[in-house]
């Protein structure tokens, strides 16, 4: 049996959660989120707790299990605490801007690059560190409009200017070999 899978999922206080049938409805202080899980997979609510069990050692519903387990335990903590991305802004003249609830990105081109947060999903930046926070309660949403936002500059790898991940490590390329030399 999964190791992930067979670990039941907490529900702290504050959180909602409806199960029917393979439809899930979690409800909790930052937001609402809802799926539609495989038929394979068995969900339960028990003591205040989600089971989630398989019929089978079928390799379709062995991957499922952990999957299914791991996507409803990031729903719960999305609706009861978040998820935040921190991006870097590295490069000599490149900046995040907050315009309203928009984000300006000033990174190397002509014109800002601006973009708006969809529903769920907020920005924050902050000037003397250079970050841009993405903010909200659905893991998946929030990963995706910090890759987009890192896809308008990725970090290049002579000067390692660009948009990066915090922590993320940009492996640097030596320059021309003969510059000077002749």
């Amino acid at each position: 049996m999964s190791r992930i899978g067979r670990l039941p999922v907490d529900i702290p206080s504050g959180v909602q959660v409806d199960v029917k049938g393979f439809d899930v409805r979690v409800k909790g202080p930052k937001g609402e989120l809802n799926r539609t899980f495989s038929s394979l997979i068995g969900i339960k609510m028990e003591n205040n707790q989600l089971n989630i069990t398989r019929n089978s050692e079928d390799p379709a519903e062995r991957a499922l299990h952990g999957t299914t387990r791991a996507v409803l335990a990031n729903m719960i903590h999305g609706v009861s605490k978040g998820f935040e991305v921190i991006l870097q802004v590295e490069g000599v003249g490149y900046r995040a801007e907050m315009e309203g609830k928009n984000l300006a990105l000033f990174v190397g081109y002509s014109h800002p690059v601006k973009m708006e947060p969809p529903t769920g999903v907020a920005f924050e930046t902050d000037a003397k560190t250079r970050q841009i926070k993405v903010l909200g309660f659905d893991k998946e949403l929030v990963g995706q409009i910090a890759a987009n936002i890192r896809k308008v500059r990725p970090p290049e790898p002579y000067h390692g200017k660009g948009l990066r991940y915090l922590g993320e490590r940009v492996r640097r390329k030596a320059g021309k070999a003969g510059k000077g030399a002749k």
